[in-house]
C-alpha cells in the first residue's frame, strides 16, 4: 500500500504544505490496464460485456447491494427517478449539493423543495427534512453524502421516509469507502448512485453504479439505460450503457479502493488532524471515505470549497435555509489527494 510518509511543512512551520491534485490511479494497476483495453480491443465486444458485469460484481461486493452501471451518474438518477415515477410529484433535496442533484428531479418532470443542511456535517438536516417533508408531502427525496463521509442524520431521515412512504435516494458522488457502523452509502435509502468522474476518489473518467437492495428497481434500471430493451419498451429510456474499457478501468480502480481510502485515512489521522483543530469531526463509528478534508477556518492555498454556492441560490428559489448559508461561507478544505505514482 503507498502509505503516507512525514509531508513537508510550509514555510510557517505549522502546516503540511498542500498536496497537488492528481487522479488517483496507480501506476503498479498501468501494465494491467492496458492489457485489458487490448483484449477488449480485440474482442469485438466494446459494450455492455463480460467488464461491465465485472465491474457491476466489484460494487454489489462493495457496498453488499445489486449494483448496475452507467456512463454517468445522471443515468443512475434518472433511472432511479423514473421507477419511482416522480413526475407531477415533489422531490426534496438538500441544496448544499452540486446543481445535478435537483436538476435529476426536475428533468424527470417533478418540482423540487429544498431543505436546510446541518452545520456539523454539510449534509441534511433530519428536523427541517421532517418539517418539509410534512408540509410539502413529497414522494422522494434526495440524501447528499457531502465530502467522503456519510449523513449524520441519515438513520433518521431514513426511518422518517420508510415510516411515511417516501422514497429516499443517496447521492453518494463523494462517498467510496464511506461506512457507517460497517454500513456502506447507498445501503440506508432504496437506492444510491456513485459517480466515478475524474476528481472522484476513485475515477474511470466518467461512470456511474447504481446500487440497490430492490431487484425490481435494479431490473428497471437495467432497461432504463439501454433504450427499455428488457421491458418490451415500456421502459422510455435512452442510452446510458457503460463501454467495456471504462467498466475495465472501473475493475482496476475498485480494486484499489482500499489502498487509496486507507492511505486517505492514515494521511487524515497523522498529518491533517493535529495541524487543523477547527475541523469537521466524525462521530464514533463512522469512517470517512475523505473524498474533501472539511475545515470551518479559511486557509491559504487550499481545495477551494465543497460547494461554492448553494443550489437555492443558483435558481433564485427564495427557500430560507439559513445552516446551508452558513456552511457556503464558513467551510474550506485542505488538500488530501492520494499521490499519484508513476514510477
Amino acid at each position: 500500500m503507498n502509505t503516507p510518509a512525514a509531508h513537508p511543512r510550509d514555510p510557517a512551520g505549522a502546516r503540511p504544505a498542500p498536496l497537488p491534485f492528481s487522479v488517483a490511479f496507480d501506476a503498479r494497476d498501468e501494465a494491467e490496464l492496458l492489457g485489458l483495453w487490448r483484449d477488449i480491443l480485440r474482442s469485438n465486444r466494446w459494450s455492455d460485456g463480460e467488464h461491465t458485469r465485472a465491474f457491476e460484481a466489484a460494487w454489489a461486493s462493495e457496498t453488499g447491494l445489486e449494483a448496475v452501471a452507467f456512463n454517468n451518474w445522471a443515468g443512475g438518477a434518472l433511472a432511479a427517478l423514473d421507477f419511482v415515477g416522480v413526475a407531477g410529484e415533489t422531490v426534496l433535496s438538500p441544496s448544499n449539493t452540486f446543481l445535478a442533484t435537483p436538476r435529476s428531479a426536475q428533468k424527470s418532470g417533478a418540482s423540487v423543495v429544498f431543505y436546510d443542511c446541518n452545520r456539523e456535517d454539510l449534509c441534511g438536516s433530519f428536523a427541517d427534512f421532517v418539517e418539509r417533508a410534512e408540509r410539502h408531502r413529497p414522494k422522494a427525496a434526495w440524501i447528499v453524502h457531502v465530502g467522503g463521509h456519510i449523513a449524520f442524520d441519515i438513520e433518521r431521515i431514513a426511518a422518517y421516509c420508510r415510516d411515511k412512504g417516501i422514497w429516499l435516494i443517496e447521492d453518494c458522488a463523494h462517498a467510496h469507502g464511506a461506512r457507517w457502523k460497517g454500513r456502506a452509502a447507498g445501503s440506508f435509502g432504496d437506492a444510491g448512485i456513485y459517480s466515478f468522474y475524474p476528481t472522484k476518489t476513485i475515477s474511470t473518467g466518467e461512470g456511474g453504479m447504481l446500487v440497490t437492495a430492490n431487484p425490481d428497481l435494479a431490473r428497471h434500471a437495467r432497461s432504463y439505460r439501454d433504450y427499455g430493451r428488457g421491458s418490451g419498451y415500456t421502459v422510455q429510456g435512452m442510452n446510458h450503457r457503460i463501454d467495456e474499457f471504462t467498466a475495465a478501468m472501473g475493475v482496476v480502480q475498485t480494486r484499489r479502493l482500499a489502498d487509496i481510502v486507507a492511505w486517505k485515512r492514515a494521511y487524515a489521522r497523522d498529518v491533517l488532524d493535529p495541524a487543523y483543530p477547527h475541523r469537521l469531526r466524525l462521530p464514533e463509528g463512522m469512517e470517512s471515505g475523505f473524498y474533501k478534508y472539511i475545515v470551518f477556518e479559511p486557509i491559504e492555498r487550499g481545495a477551494g470549497k465543497v460547494y461554492e454556492l448553494p443550489c437555492h441560490r443558483i435558481v433564485k428559489d427564495p427557500a430560507e435555509l439559513p445552516n446551508t448559508d452558513w456552511v457556503a461561507a464558513n467551510h474550506w478544505c485542505v488538500p488530501i489527494h492520494y499521490p499519484r505514482r508513476l514510477d
